[in-house]
């Protein structure tokens, strides 16, 4: 469901393979009358994690590549200046090369890549390419790392056993494919959950990793914490003494219940570790899961430390560059994963904790420490645009970028900022952003083939009032070379989380350009539930997802086919996916045949069903206000299921098997009522996909017959 925090990363998700058969690199394939095809889309290269050297001359950063023919992907790394010249490859393997990292003042680069004998493992080479060198030998795949700031040591993350399997409890049964469950969180988004991710502290005397020892040792806890975290959520101190780190120490019910997830400082020379969120010896208070705990005391009476409370996620811990403080970011509720991100920053001195940027009504998505330690740069959404902001350590905020653009990350780069930038129009790039003047200079040009040789469609914000009275904004996407004279079939994009922002996102599989392309105008709001309009706007869908949420949709599409004369209200689609999924399948029974076609992909269309095939059981008791035997009914009575016989229009339901989150029954019931119905209907299911797509063939079929069912029912008149 929500990972709002990491959903700009989510979208360009790889898909590694060892085993590719040629190498998969930067594509430049033939482009037929300058229009965009799902099969551009795959051939476009996917901008990812970036290093700044110390001297802020070079910039190393990963790019992903996809064979359609080998359904495959290729991760490899380059080297460019930080004036936008020099660009060089340095990959030179057909296996991919991951997380580049500046070591040794700039003279080396170390990253992830795979020895002779198929291990993930860290390796070193020149920042030219040359001189690779394998630095770790683990017997594990080394699955992230980060160097401490004197280089003597190096915490590495590797998976250990979690849980007995059948082979432990029945030797003799070692081919059994049985599995024997006592507990919740038995499968976590697409894995079953016989692994988890531990940090190691190993040290480095400048040619080889060894000695690591496991931070977390004998502890059957997560970190970083699963299914998103990852090297972000451990950090050095300046002098390399302490680790601080992201844990929820909780398991089964607990775990599967709670979003209680807390800082850890670990002393490198001792291995003392300190809870820094609550006090010592604190004993979590009893609760009762089955009641949504957006009602219980465990949220208002937590206790204090620092003169605050820290009762839900607090992860992504980072020093301040002179050693005299740690931030992090925080959510106040326990149980509420879309609680406001807020920035923490700690007085290691005196214990004080206060929250920073507090006029910034909205998420910190991510943030980086200014050199001189006197303020923090970070990311956030506002009004449907998410831009670069700086905050001084007396909280005065000031935002630094402007423009319809998402920017999705923030790292120092010398006096200025490494950030990746993104919107609907274009892919991620690299930019470096100018504090001083606001401004931000294109540093990489990964997808200039395309830009430049494709017809784009444009973007434009659009203002309606909802049936209460208030402002709503939604983002309506028009067709390349658009024509405002005539009238386009147009879409209602419904968004999922259900509270991530309809911000200036780039997907390779959701594409509002890839919809403009196929002549459709998209119109896509950002309805209650949402971030960037205010902490009550956010909040308002808890507990009522068929209220004002849903209205808001028909407040939009409504108004633009009253109001804008290019949109057809003879031809109006409706399309989302996740918590979109669900509106797809509740809208269905509500319309009053506004719409031709409905598209829902991994929805929920039985809440009731939901609640108790979900995994993340935070998630439905907060959302949902509970269990349904206690009578919560609210939620549950509004569930899309039980407005089926009010259906009437054709239903294409799209799911992944891997899909945990939301399971394969809920798409599956909905295309066997929509049959029994006698409405036309198609089912498309991946059995090797989660929650998302992410396998290129899968992902072109995804797109044909998405546009074959809106070519279908909703461009041509019947």
């Amino acid at each position: 469901m929500n990972k709002a925090f990491v959903f700009a990363s989510l979208l360009t998700m790889v898909h590694l393979d060892a085993d590719a058969q040629t190498f998969i690199g930067r594509q430049t394939p033939h482009i037929e009358n300058r229009t965009l095809t799902p099969e551009l889309l795959w051939a476009m290269g996917r901008v990812g994690s970036a290093s700044v050297s110390p001297d802020a001359k070079t910039v190393t950063y990963n790019v992903s590549y996809y064979s359609v023919a080998e359904n495959k992907s290729h991760t490899v790394i380059y080297v460019v200046g930080s004036d936008g010249t020099g660009e060089r490859l340095l990959t030179t393997a057909k296996t991919s090369e991951l997380s580049p990292k500046f070591i040794a003042g700039g003279k080396k680069i170390a990253f992830l890549t795979t020895d002779s004998e198929g291990t993930m493992q860290v390796w070193q080479m020149n920042p030219d390419g040359s001189d690779r060198v394998q630095l770790s030998h683990e017997k594990e795949d080394v699955e992230d790392f980060t160097f401490s700031p004197n280089e003597k040591k190096v915490i590495l993350i590797k998976s250990i056993p979690y849980g007995k399997r059948t082979k432990d409890l029945y030797p003799d049964l070692d081919k059994a494919s049985g599995r024997v469950i006592t507990g919740l969180m038995h499968r976590h988004w697409d894995e079953w959950v016989e692994s988890i991710p531990h940090p190691y502290v190993a040290d480095f005397d400048g040619t080889t990793i060894s000695a690591a020892k496991d931070i977390l040792e004998g502890e059957p806890y997560e970190c970083p914490m699963k299914p998103f975290g990852g090297i972000e959520q451990l950090a050095f101190s300046p002098d390399s003494k302490h680790i601080a780190y992201t844990c929820r120490k909780l398991e089964g019910k607990d775990y599967a219940c709670s979003t209680d997830a807390d800082i850890y400082i670990y002393n490198v020379e001792t291995g003392e570790t300190k809870n820094i969120c609550k006090p010592e010896g604190y004993v979590r208070p009893a609760v009762d899961y089955t009641e949504s705990l957006k009602h219980q005391k465990v949220n208002t009476e937590a206790p204090v430390v620092g003169g605050m409370t820290f009762a839900g996620y607090d992860i992504n811990p980072q020093f301040s560059p002179d050693g005299k403080y740690l931030t992090w970011q925080s959510m106040k509720q326990d149980g509420y994963e879309s609680d406001l991100n807020r920035l923490i920053i700690k007085d290691l001195a005196t214990g004080e904790c206060r929250q920073l940027a507090t006029g910034f009504e909205s998420n910190v998505d991510s943030y980086c420490w200014s050199a001189d330690s006197k303020r923090l740069y970070f990311n956030g959404v506002w009004h449907g645009t998410t831009h670069i902001y700086s905050v001084d350590l007396k909280d005065n905020t000031t935002q630094l970028t402007e423009g319809q653009y998402d920017y999705t990350s923030v790292q120092p780069f010398g006096k200025n900022l490494l950030c990746a930038r993104q919107s609907m129009c274009e892919a991620t790039e690299l930019y470096i952003v100018h504090p001083s003047k606001g401004t931000a200079t294109q540093l990489t040009h990964e997808n200039q083939y395309f830009k430049d040789n494709i017809d784009w469609g444009t973007v434009e914000p659009r203002w309606a009032k909802t049936i209460d009275g208030k402002d709503l904004l939604s983002w309506v996407v028009l067709p390349p070379n658009f024509d405002k004279t005539k009238k386009y079939p147009t879409l209602l994009f419904c968004e999922g989380g259900p509270q991530s922002p309809v911000s200036q996102f780039w997907s390779f599989r959701w594409n509002m350009m890839m919809m403009a392309a196929n002549g459709y105008v998209v119109v896509a709001p950002n309805r209650r539930g949402l971030p960037g309009f205010g902490k009550a706007w956010n909040e308002e869908i808890s507990e009522d997802y068929g209220g004002h949420c849903m209205e808001d949709y028909f407040s939009a599409i409504d108004d633009a086919a009253d109001n804008l004369p290019y949109v057809d209200k003879n031809r109006l689609g409706c399309v989302g996916a996740s918590f979109g999924g669900f509106s797809v399948y509740w809208l269905a029974g509500h319309h009053n045949k506004r719409f031709k076609a409905f598209i829902a992909h991994d929805g929920i269309f039985n809440i009731e069903q939901q609640y108790l095939e979900t995994e993340e059981m935070w998630f439905a008791n907060w959302d949902m206000g509970g269990a349904f035997w206690n009578g919560h009914d609210k939620t549950f009575r509004n569930s899309p299921h039980r407005f089926v016989d009010k259906w009437d229009t054709p239903i294409l339901c799209i799911q992944g098997e891997k899909d945990y989150r939301i399971v394969t029954s809920q798409a599956m019931s909905a295309f066997n009522a929509a049959q029994l119905r006698g409405i036309p209907s198609e089912f498309l299911c991946f059995p090797d996909e989660n929650h998302w797509v992410l396998k290129p063939q899968n992902g072109i079929l995804w797109q044909r017959r998405f546009f074959n069912w809106l070519d279908t029912y909703v461009k041509t008149l019947n």
